[in-house]
C-alpha cells in the first residue's frame, strides 16, 4: 500500500482552506447589486388566508417588491413536489396535498412561508415584513401523529380523508399469522422514534439571479444534489428550460439528508430575481431553520417478535405511524416504507415478516430523510425488540443474536431485500472480545458499590446503502434513475481532473476520491483535482445521500479511469512501438511487457494530445473519458456496536462509559475518514437517544424553537470510542465498497436505550432518556420491587 493508496490514513486536503477560513459557503458570495428576502411565516398551525394587505410594506423604504401566493400562481409556477410514489395497499396512489412555494389560501404549519419581501438590505425587509398584514382564519390544528386520523381531526389537505397519506403494506401477512400462531414466546412492544430538527452547523441559504441578456438564471444553493435542484426546478415546477437553469452548490457545511430536498425558499429566491430584476439573497436564520427545515424520524411503532422455543425466530409483525408534516417533501414518502421496512429482517433469518405503514399529515413542518432515513428506525424496532426478547427468555442477548444471524449469502429477506455478502458473527465476536464484555459483571459490581448503576447494550445493525439501483428503485415507485456519473479528463501535462455527480458536504470527497485515482493511476495526489457542485461544469449526476457517494459515486470514477488507461495503452502502443496487447500498466508507467521500455502516464498524457505518433483516424486527441454506473443491488453495511452506560440513580444522570463500534464497510479507502463519520454518526445518535426531540404543543406550536428548549449533544456527553472493522467485500461494485457515512446514526439509539434499560429495569424508557426520564423509569422499577 502506497502512502497516498487506497487504505492509506491521508489527511484531508480541504481542511488546509476550512480550518483557515477560506471556505467559500453560499452566503460568503456576493452579486452584484443583490438584493435581500425576508419571508412572513405562519404565525398558526392551520388557517385559511382570507386576505393579505401588502400596501404600506411595499411602500417602505428600501423595499422592491412584496410577493405572495397570487403572484406564484399568476406566473405558473408549479406545485413542489414528492418524488417518490407509494401505493396503498388497496392499490391507489398517495395522496400528495398541494405544496405552493407561497401559500395560496390555507397555511398548514408554524412557519409556513405565506409571502416574501425583497429590498435593498436585510434589516429593510424585515422591517417590511411587519407591515404585511395577513388576515387568517384561524383552523383548529393537529399535531399529534397519533390522534391526526381521528375523523374529528382537523382535515389537512382536502384531498386526504382523515389526513391519510397512505396505507403501505409490505410482506407476508398469512404466514406470519401462521407463524406466530406456533410460538412458544412472543416479545411486544410499543415503540416511540422521537422527532428531530437536523441542525447542520451551516443554515440554508439561496442567492438566486437572472440575467436578461442570456435569458439564463443561476442559482447558488446549500443543496446535496444540485442537478436534481435544477431537473426538478425547471422540469417539474417550470421555472425555465434546464439548458438556461445553471445550480452551483459551493462548500457546503453539513447536510445529514435535509439539504436534498426542494424548499420553497430557493424556488421564490430565483424566480423574484426576475421579478425584481436584480439577484436575491437568502440566509436561513437559526429560528427559521427550526421552523422550516426538514424534520426527521418521528415513528409510533408497535413490534411483535415470535419466537419458538429454543429463541429461533420466526416471525415478525410491525405496524408503523409515520408522521409526514403539512406537506410531503422530496422523498418523504418513501423514507418510512421504501428505506424502512426491508430492512427490518435486520442481520437475522426471520422466515415471515409482515410491516403495515400509514403515511398521516399533521399540522407540523414537513418530515423527510435525516442521517440514516428510515434505516435507523427500523434498526431501533428490530434491535429493542431481540433485547427485551432475551431478557424475557433469560437469554444472553448476544447468545439470541448468535442463534439467529443469517450465515449463507446471498440471502433473500421475507421483505424485499437481498443480502449479498456479510459476516455478521465475526462482527459481533470482534466487538465482544474488544469490549471486554465476560468481565462486565464485574464492572457492575464495582458501579454498585460506588452507588451507580451500570448497564450494557447491542445494536447488531444492518442497513442499505449506495441507494442507486435504477431498475429496482424504478419499481420502488422513484421518479428518476439513480446511477452516479463521473468524468475523467487528463491535461496535456498529467494533471487530472475528476468532475463528480456526487456532492462533498464533509464527506472528504476531495481527499477520497483524489486518493483513489491517484491508487489507479500511480500518480500523486496533488497532481489531482475534484470538481463538484455545479451543473455548468459537470456533467448530470444525482448527488449525496444515502451512503452512496462511495459505492456509487466512486464506482463510476472508477469506470472512468479504466476507460483513460485503456486508451492510453493504445496512445502508448505506438509511442513505444509495440503491440496494445503488450502494454502493461503499472505504478503510473506503460511499460512493454518483457522489455525495459517504458514510458511514464504524464509522457502519454502530453502524447495523446500532440497527436504526432499515432493514426488519429484510428484514436482520437486527447485523454478525457466519461461513465454512468448503475450497480445492480444496493449494499448492506452491517456490524455490531455495544454500549455501556453508568446512572447515577438519585438523579437519572446517564454516562456513557463506554462505546465500541465493530463496522463492516467492505473496502476502505481511507479509514481515518471513515472513523470520523463513524464518531460523527454515533455522536448524532447518542443526540436522539439522550438529548434531542423535537416537540409540538396540542395547537401546532413549536415548543423546541431555539437551542434553549432543543439540547444538542457536546463533547462531555461523549465517550472516545474504540473503532474497528471486519470486512466481506461488496460484490455489486468493483472496489466490494459498502458505505460508511450513515452506520453510527443509525446503531447508536438502540445501543445506548438498550443499556439504560439494562441498567434500570424497566423497559420503557422513551428517547430522549434525559435524566428526568430515566429518573422516572427508575422509580418505576421502585415501585414494582415493592409490590412484588
Amino acid at each position: 500500500m502506497s502512502a497516498t493508496g487506497i487504505g492509506a490514513r491521508v489527511r484531508r486536503v480541504e481542511d488546509q482552506r476550512f480550518i483557515t477560513g477560506r471556505g467559500q459557503y453560499t452566503d460568503d458570495i456576493h452579486r452584484p447589486y443583490e438584493t435581500r428576502a425576508y419571508f412572513v411565516r405562519s404565525p398558526h398551525a392551520h388557517a385559511t388566508i382570507k386576505s393579505i394587505d401588502k400596501r404600506k410594506a411595499e411602500k417602505m423604504p428600501g423595499v422592491l417588491a412584496v410577493l405572495t401566493g397570487e403572484d406564484v400562481a399568476a406566473d405558473k409556477l408549479g406545485d413542489l413536489f414528492c418524488g417518490w410514489m407509494v401505493l396503498s395497499k388497496d392499490g391507489s396512489p398517495m395522496k400528495a396535498g398541494s405544496h405552493p412555494a407561497l401559500a395560496k389560501g390555507k397555511v398548514r404549519y408554524v412557519g409556513d412561508h405565506v409571502a416574501v419581501v425583497i429590498a435593498e438590505t436585510l434589516d429593510q425587509a424585515k422591517n417590511a415584513t411587519a407591515e404585511v398584514k395577513v388576515d387568517y382564519g384561524v383552523l383548529p390544528a393537529v399535531a399529534d401523529l397519533r390522534k391526526a386520523r381521528d375523523p374529528k381531526a382537523a382535515q389537512i389537505h382536502d384531498n386526504a380523508p382523515k389526513n391519510t397519506v397512505y396505507e403501505w403494506v409490505l410482506g407476508d401477512q398469512a404466514a406470519v399469522d401462521a407463524a406466530f400462531a406456533q410460538a412458544k414466546h412472543v416479545t411486544r412492544l410499543e415503540m416511540v422514534n422521537n422527532r428531530l430538527i437536523p441542525n447542520a452547523i451551516e443554515p440554508r441559504a439561496a442567492i438566486g439571479e437572472y440575467e436578461p441578456g442570456t435569458d439564463t438564471y443561476t442559482l447558488w444553493s446549500t443543496s446535496q444534489n444540485p442537478h436534481v435542484l435544477r431537473l426538478g426546478l425547471s422540469a417539474f415546477i417550470g421555472l425555465c428550460p434546464e439548458h438556461k437553469f445553471r445550480v452551483i452548490s459551493p462548500d457546503v457545511g453539513g447536510g445529514f439528508g435535509s439539504k436534498i430536498f426542494i424548499y420553497p425558499e430557493e424556488t421564490v429566491c430565483i424566480w423574484a430575481s426576475k421579478k425584481v430584476g436584480r439577484p436575491v439573497r437568502w440566509t436561513a436564520e437559526r429560528s427559521e431553520s427550526f421552523q422550516a427545515d426538514a424534520h426527521g424520524r418521528d415513528h409510533v411503532t408497535t413490534g411483535e417478535l415470535a419466537l419458538d422455543a429454543n429463541g429461533k425466530m420466526l416471525a415478525l409483525r410491525v405496524k408503523t405511524l409515520a408522521n409526514l408534516g403539512g406537506y410531503l417533501s422530496t422523498f418523504s414518502s418513501a423514507v418510512p416504507t421504501f428505506l424502512y421496512a426491508p430492512l427490518l429482517s435486520g442481520q437475522y433469518a426471520i422466515p415471515a415478516i409482515v410491516c403495515e405503514v400509514d403515511g398521516v399529515y399533521t399540522n407540523t413542518a414537513p418530515v423527510d430523510a435525516y442521517r440514516g432515513a428510515g434505516r435507523p428506525e427500523a434498526c431501533f424496532v428490530i434491535e429493542r425488540l431481540v433485547e427485551v426478547a432475551a431478557r424475557e427468555l433469560n437469554m444472553d442477548p448476544a447468545e439470541l443474536r448468535r442463534r439467529n444471524f443469517v450465515t449463507q449469502f446471498p440471502y433473500q429477506t421475507p421483505v424485499a431485500s437481498l443480502y449479498d455478502a456479510g459476516d455478521y458473527k465475526a462482527s459481533l465476536e470482534k466487538a465482544i472480545q474488544i469490549a471486554d464484555y465476560k468481565n462486565f459483571g464485574r464492572r457492575r459490581q464495582e458501579s454498585e458499590r460506588r452507588g451507580k448503576l451500570r448497564g450494557v447494550g447491542f445494536s447488531a445493525y444492518i442497513e442499505a446503502c449506495g441507494v442507486a439501483p435504477s431498475n429496482l428503485v424504478g419499481q420502488l415507485g422513484a421518479g428518476v434513475g439513480l446511477w452516479e456519473s463521473a468524468e475523467i479528463s487528463v491535461t496535456p501535462t498529467g494533471m487530472v481532473e475528476v468532475l463528480t455527480g456526487s456532492h462533498s458536504h464533509g464527506q472528504s470527497h476531495e481527499t477520497t476520491f483524489a486518493q483513489l485515482v491517484s491508487d489507479r493511476l500511480g500518480i500523486p495526489m496533488n497532481h489531482i483535482s475534484v470538481v463538484h457542485g455545479d451543473t455548468d461544469k459537470v456533467q448530470f449526476g444525482m448527488g449525496t445521500y444515502g451512503s452512496r457517494s462511495g459505492p456509487v459515486g466512486m464506482s463510476a470514477i472508477v469506470v472512468a479511469v479504466d476507460k483513460v488507461i485503456a486508451k492510453a495503452k493504445k496512445v502508448a502502443a505506438h509511442i513505444l512501438e509495440a503491440a496494445e496487447a503488450d502494454i502493461e500498466f503499472k505504478d503510473g508507467k506503460f511499460t512493454v511487457v518483457g522489455t525495459d521500455k517504458s514510458a511514464a502516464f504524464g509522457e502519454i498524457a502530453l502524447a495523446a494530445y500532440v497527436a504526432h505518433k499515432f493514426p488519429t483516424a484510428e484514436i482520437e486527441p486527447g485523454l478525457k473519458e466519461h461513465a454512468f454506473y448503475d450497480p445492480t443491488n444496493f449494499t448492506f453495511p452491517a456490524g455490531t456496536h455495544i454500549c455501556e452506560v453508568e446512572i447515577d440513580p438519585q438523579t437519572g444522570v446517564t454516562e456513557i462509559a463506554n462505546w465500541v463500534a465493530v463496522d463492516d464497510f467492505g473496502t476502505v479507502i481511507n479509514p481515518m475518514v471513515v472513523e470520523g463519520q463513524v464518531h460523527g454518526g454515533i455522536a448524532q445518535g447518542v443526540g436522539q437517544a439522550l438529548l434531542e426531540g423535537c416537540v409540538y404543543d396540542d395547537s401546532g406550536q413549536l415548543v423546541t424553537g431555539s437551542y434553549m428548549d432543543y439540547t444538542m449533544p457536546r463533547a462531555d456527553n461523549l465517550p472516545s470510542f474504540k473503532v474497528d472493522y471486519t470486512t466481506t467485500k461488496c460484490p455489486s461494485n468493483p472496489l466490494g465498497m459498502k458505505g460508511c457515512g450513515e452506520a453510527g446514526a443509525i446503531a447508536a439509539p438502540v445501543a445506548l436505550i438498550n443499556a439504560i434499560t439494562n441498567a434500570v429495569g424497566h423497559e420503557d424508557v422513551p428517547m430522549p432518556a434525559t435524566s428526568k426520564a430515566v429518573w422516572h423509569a427508575l422509580q418505576k422499577t421502585e415501585r414494582r420491587k415493592a409490590a412484588e
